[in-house]
């Protein structure tokens, strides 16, 4: 039997997105197909499993009620267990009151002491809303997910659950809009700031505002493609948006990242990565935070029992930099962290200004990346991003790198994307930490500091193009030629006029 391609699965995703499209918005229907999709891989595994497991008893010469018991025991599997009241089989044939049958199966998944990783996690979605969502398109959804085996063995190769479960957030993502900004950061952005911090195995990774996680699954990938095992690392992040929430630890499940710490909350208000009432420690923290968030959390960073705000308080209508805060203080001795900034942050003075300076005095920023406007869901403002780096190597103490990537990207639809060449651009440059003209510059902090601790790329990066001397003498020949051609032009033209009998001009 031939397996599932990529493309077999991206489309038949598709076409559930077609079944559900109209009644909801994009962000609303992604949860009914990420739920579905969940399901149907989770019983596929485990028929897998279960049959293994009954070939195994038989050999071993068990009768039949025993097996039976043994098969109903949770425990004797490695995957999720499935309860019966969740089995496909009883689902897949549903015509009438789809929506409760499909509620009480997610509900009873949760409940099962074995799945404790997918608690709150499939019953976010209320599938039991007839007007959203009416028993004929729940019928239509599972004859589309009845049609595919998504167990390992009858796909093409383990990460295409993954990656289509990637590119079905980058789908919705384009459609949301500016919601779509709220969990999904542009996979070019993200691949630049993991190749910034070089993910390695044995590290613990963490990011505060994970939204659908691509950071974490990012970094998982990149530690695989330099031989190195991505089981052997940690990864942590929090979100506030409970169906945004959901969605990053189904895709940690499908890309293989079981044990994610995934919390759900606010990071500013109460941070849940803590450990004896501090908080914990990372050794990379990279993050898309909400761009100048206005209610972000001020009163009770005025008395954060954490103390993640020695440089200062960010002011009441900007918390861009309570989320750096955050990160820097959620860095080990030895730790680096990349975020994604608003451009506000870099010259903006008062309260930022002087967290600005702290971090400047305490050499923990390492560069400062220019990244072309319009590439973000929800705003087509340049941003930048912020590497920041707790144990800077000797040769780049004492100075800060700007870099600015503003100009090299391609259209794609209504957005700018960075292109392959465009990440190297910045990664090689970022590597090698040296000036390259009109495009990276090497300062010193006591030039920062001589310009009241500004970190505005253009003031370092000089992008302007030099003008070509011009050559007066040439110039003044090309008008001669020129003159003497019009001459000769006026001359036909008098003599082909009177030719014909009419006066000259």
């Amino acid at each position: 039997m031939d397996k599932l391609t990529l493309q077999q699965l991206e489309s038949k995703l598709w076409e559930c997105a077609d079944v559900l499209r109209g009644e909801l918005s994009a962000t609303q229907y992604m949860d009914y197909i990420f739920g579905m999709l969940f399901l149907k891989r989770m019983n596929d595994e485990f028929d897998i499993e279960r049959a293994t497991r009954e070939n195994e008893f038989k050999e071993q010469g068990m009768a039949g009620e025993e097996i039976e018991e043994l098969l109903n025991d949770s425990s004797v599997y490695e995957t999720f267990y499935v309860p019966e009241q969740a089995r496909w089989e009883k689902l897949r044939n549903l015509n009438l009151n789809i929506g409760p049958e499909l509620d009480k199966a997610f509900k009873a998944i949760e409940d099962e002491p074995k799945n404790s990783e997918l608690i709150g996690v499939l019953t976010t979605v209320n599938y039991n809303d007839k007007e959203r969502v009416p028993d004929k398109k729940l019928s239509q959804l599972l004859l589309i997910f009845d049609s595919m085996n998504l167990a390992n063995a009858n796909i093409e190769s383990e990460d295409i659950l993954g990656n289509a479960y990637e590119y079905l957030i980058k789908q919705f993502a384009d459609q949301g809009g500016k919601k779509g900004g709220e969990f999904y950061t542009p996979t070019e952005v993200v691949r630049t700031m993991v190749n910034l911090l070089k993910p390695q195995e044995g590290e613990r990774i963490y990011d505060p505002t994970c939204g659908s996680g691509g950071m974490l699954i990012q970094s998982i990938q990149y530690i695989k493609e330099h031989g190195e095992n991505p089981k052997n690392i940690s990864l942590y992040g929090q979100e506030i948006n409970l169906s945004t929430w959901a969605i990053c630890k189904m895709n940690m499940l499908l890309h293989g990242a079981k044990g994610a710490d995934i919390k759900k909350g606010d990071t500013i208000r109460e941070p849940k990565h803590t450990e004896g009432g501090v908080l914990k420690t990372f050794d990379k923290v990279l993050a898309n935070p909400p761009f100048s968030l206005s209610n972000w959390g001020l009163e009770e960073a005025s008395s954060d029992e954490y103390h993640r705000f020695p440089y200062g308080i960010p002011p009441k209508s900007y918390g861009d930099l309570a989320f750096v805060s955050h990160m820097v203080a959620s860095l080990n001795a030895k730790g680096k962290m990349a975020s994604v900034v608003p451009h506000g942050v870099l010259f903006r003075g008062g309260a930022e200004g002087k967290i600005r300076e702290g971090f400047l005095k305490d050499d923990l920023i390492e560069a400062v990346i220019g990244l072309p406007q319009n590439i973000f869901y929800g705003t087509g403002i340049p941003a930048a991003i912020l590497v920041i780096n707790k144990s800077k190597e000797q040769e780049k103490r004492n100075k800060v790198l700007f870099i600015d990537g503003s100009q090299d990207f391609v259209k794609d639809g209504n957005k700018n994307r960075l292109r392959d060449e465009d990440i190297e651009k910045i990664i090689k440059a970022f590597d090698e930490y040296k000036d390259i003209e009109r495009y990276a510059s090497l300062v010193e902090l006591e030039t920062i500091k001589g310009n009241d601790y500004n970190l505005n790329i253009s003031r370092y990066v000089d992008t302007t193009e030099e003008e070509e001397e011009v050559d007066i003498d040439l110039v003044l020949q090309d008008i001669r030629e020129l003159k003497l051609k019009m001459a000769d032009s006026e001359q036909q033209l008098n003599q082909y006029l009177e030719e014909l009998g009419f006066d000259s001009i």
